[in-house]
């Protein structure tokens, strides 16, 4: 198959390995000599462990804990604060301490049931707002950035100021619900251990062997296996799971196979961060944005992980799509007694686009404004600055979207007609809501430069089929497919010739991990120009390989410091409409529904796109009404995915989407970022339907049925 339009879309790479059922995932992994590992958790949330009492270990079964780990017991991520096995204190409940492995899960089990761990207690810390109290006192705040106008500059504003509006919004948990559960393996051999699972990250799992076994980096080797879904689950948690399989190899000198069942999964593993965005904002006699200070407080968990580059991304994404006069914005990672919370699919920004909309809503809900055409006030257009002293270089098409979604979705005549007909009916009310967002793409400021510094390789055999030789997971968005379709057409060779076998640390460089939206722009553009130089010196029936490393572009030098510069060399854009009916018996939403425009530079699959609109859109709109996750005293509630409540078919109407051309000269053949954007727009947009039909703000997501009731009888009460 050639490829005239690189939009046009093709069968998927693993399609039929997929829907035959043919495909192993990790756990129908089987190798000789394997043995099964479980873990031994704290049941508190924290405290000192005094002693470990370990029940008569039947002939083939061990223990192994933090004495077998030969380098530092910490996991290798940013900062040195994170167990491999907790030996001394336990900071959350599901804290792993040591692992028992042996040939038969069920004896594992009821091993597990006749360990006695004795613990001193210590008064632990459970919820944000309790971290908010206690944020002065020493090791609370995990980090903190801030940048912005100066706070003395805003204070003589806000003198001048006819109002001032201040407004608190929080986010709750937001779970992964990747279809295949965690899973690793580490198969043992004399000379090598090979780690091999479900992830997204190689190189960040390799490095975290690399010191866990204090060995040189031919001493193991990292294989992806297929992977059932990850959304940023599997961007860092597997790392600590690695260190857990490859320990207890080295030490039983056994493969050690580590699978969690879905109940373990939700318990232990990373979420969204719980966030509480505060906001101050000046306006003047018309309602017009004099200024706005922004605090956003980020529940961390126990461990540090990601959270400051998470707080980053939220902070960079804290006004929005909005050019606002005298911004500034604060934030901090707080630590809390609780599972840590990580990498979950737009990195921050979810939470801080549900409040900044949010927020702009209200105030045009003050001064009697369409809550759109407010919004479009406030737009940034390209040539503006960014709030972090950046420049949005590029064109910005999110006008056109939005008139073009006004069109297709009747908005003016939907909401006029509701307000019309709401009063009339008691029991249903339907309202429209609107969100704009955007995403930057790939890694904050010069982290590619400076931190990641991506290379691929492409290598063809005598019988000219090219490999690709990437160390990026395709994890069910599709990138065997989207990259092989790029390095096909700048050779002009059928698609079916171009192959992408699953990566292993032994045969590909680091081209990075597959997070932030950078994989299509920044590896495929590096597979787009190493295979321009392969066509340059292809000579037929030869083995040959090529190798390609990412130049940053000049821009506005980022400054991590002082939070000013290009925080991204290109943006893509979003706008969102949907509609809603909501029954008051019952606090019940249906979604009636939904449109999506987009702008992610070049489309590379049509298909594989609109899986990523109707995935996102899916995903965001649950975080917005649908999917509540709490802890209490330290322990998740939600075991079961029927627990926690993931939209089904039945919650999904058809979703109208639409993507903008906009070709970015820096992506191959015009692609931007579109994995995270498709998300962010949803909760925004359903919790704004709802207020219009209710008629009321909420200052929270999700907007489950028991928060609407509430509302009412909040309402009936100020009534009456």
């Amino acid at each position: 198959m050639s490829l005239k339009d690189i939009s046009t879309s093709v069968p998927k790479k693993d399609h039929k390995g997929k829907v035959s059922g043919q495909l192993p995932y990790i756990s129908d992994v089987k190798v000789e000599n394997m043995v099964y590992g479980v873990l031994v958790r704290s049941p508190i949330a924290y405290g000192k462990i005094k002693s470990i009492q370990l029940p008569t270990l039947p002939e083939g079964y061990e223990a192994v804990g933090a004495e077998h780990i030969s380098g530092p017991n910490y996991v290798k991520i940013i900062q040195e604060d994170q167990p491999i096995f907790a030996n001394e204190w336990v900071n959350y409940i599901g804290e792993p301490i040591f692992m028992l492995v042996g040939k038969d899960l069920n004896i594992l089990y009821s091993l597990l049931d006749e360990v006695k761990i004795d613990f001193e207690e210590h008064q632990a810390v459970y919820t944000l707002d309790e971290a908010i109290q206690q944020k002065s006192a020493s090791g609370i705040t995990m980090a903190t950035y801030e940048f912005g106008e100066s706070l003395e500059t805003i204070a003589a504003i806000e003198l001048g100021a006819h109002q001032i509006i201040e407004e608190e919004y929080d986010t709750g948990y937001q779970e992964h619900v990747y279809l295949e559960p965690q899973g690793m393996l580490a198969i043992y051999k004399e000379d090598e251990i090979v780690v091999q699972g479900s992830m997204q990250c190689l190189y960040y799992i390799k490095n975290a062997l690399i010191s866990a076994l204090d060995c040189g980096a031919d001493d193991v080797r990292v294989v992806q296996s297929p992977t059932g879904g990850g959304f940023g689950g599997k961007e860092e948690f597997p790392s600590m799971m690695a260190c857990h399989v490859a320990v207890a190899a080295k030490a039983v000198k056994k493969s050690v196979m580590l699978v969690f069942d879905r109940s373990e999964d939700m318990v232990v593993t990373t979420k969204r961060h719980p966030a509480k965005l505060n906001y101050r904002t000046a306006l003047d006699k018309e309602g017009n944005i004099l200024s706005m200070c922004v605090d956003i407080y980020l529940d961390g968990g126990a461990n540090a992980g990601l959270s400051q580059v998470v707080l980053q991304r939220a902070l960079i994404n804290s006004a929005g799509v909005y050019n606002i006069p005298h911004f500034h914005a604060k934030g901090y990672v707080l630590k809390t007694n609780t599972v840590p919370n990580g990498a979950f699919r737009g990195f921050g920004a979810p939470q801080s686009f549900a409040g900044i909309e949010s927020h702009i809503g209200h105030l045009s809900k003050l001064g009697n404004f369409d809550p759109l055409e407010y919004k479009r006030k406030y737009l940034v257009k390209q040539g503006d600055p960014t709030i972090t002293k950046g420049i949005f270089r590029d064109p910005i098409l999110v006008e056109d979207m939005i008139e073009d979604l006004l069109n297709a979705s009747q908005y003016k005549t939907k909401k006029a007609e509701f307000q019309r007909n709401n009063p009339k009916n008691q029991r249903y009310k339907k309202g429209v809501g609107t969100s704009l967002f955007l995403h930057g793409c790939g890694f904050t400021g010069s982290g590619e430069r400076d931190h990641i510094k991506a290379t691929v390789k492409l290598v063809k055999s005598k019988d000219d089929r090219v490999s690709l030789k990437i160390s990026n997971s395709d994890m069910g968005q599709g990138i065997y497919t989207t990259l092989s379709k790029i390095v096909a057409k700048e050779l002009d060779l059928p698609y079916e010739r171009v192959l992408y076998p699953d990566p292993d640390t032994k045969e590909v460089p680091d081209s990075g991990p597959t997070v932030a939206s950078r994989t299509t722009m920044i590896v495929g553009k590096l597979l787009e120009r190493a295979a321009k130089k392969l066509k340059a010196q292809w000579q037929s029936g030869v083995d040959q390989e090529v190798f390609e490393h990412y130049v940053h572009r000049e821009m506005i030098p980022w400054d991590e410091k002082t939070f000013t510069g290009d925080a991204y060399p290109a943006y893509s854009w979003g706008v969102n409409i949907v509609e809603v009916e909501v029954d008051t018996l019952t606090g019940n939403i249906k979604l009636e529904k939904v449109y999506g425009n987009y702008e992610v530079g070049k489309v590379i699959d049509e298909r594989i796109m609109k899986g990523q609109i109707d995935g996102g859109l899916a995903q965001g709109l649950a975080y917005g009404y649908l999917e509540k996750m709490t802890s209490k005293q330290g322990r998740i509630q939600q075991k079961s995915i029927s627990d926690y409540g993931p939209p089904t078919a039945m919650d999904v109407v058809s979703i109208d989407s639409k993507v903008f051309d906009n070709p970015y000269a820096d992506g191959p053949y015009g692609a931007k970022g579109a994995g995270e954007l498709t998300l962010i727009g949803g909760a925004p947009a359903v919790q704004a339907a709802i207020e219009d039909a209710l008629q009321t703000s909420f200052q929270q997501i999700p907007i489950t049925p028991e928060v609407i009731i509430e509302s009412l009888w909040r309402k009936e009460g100020e009534k009456g």
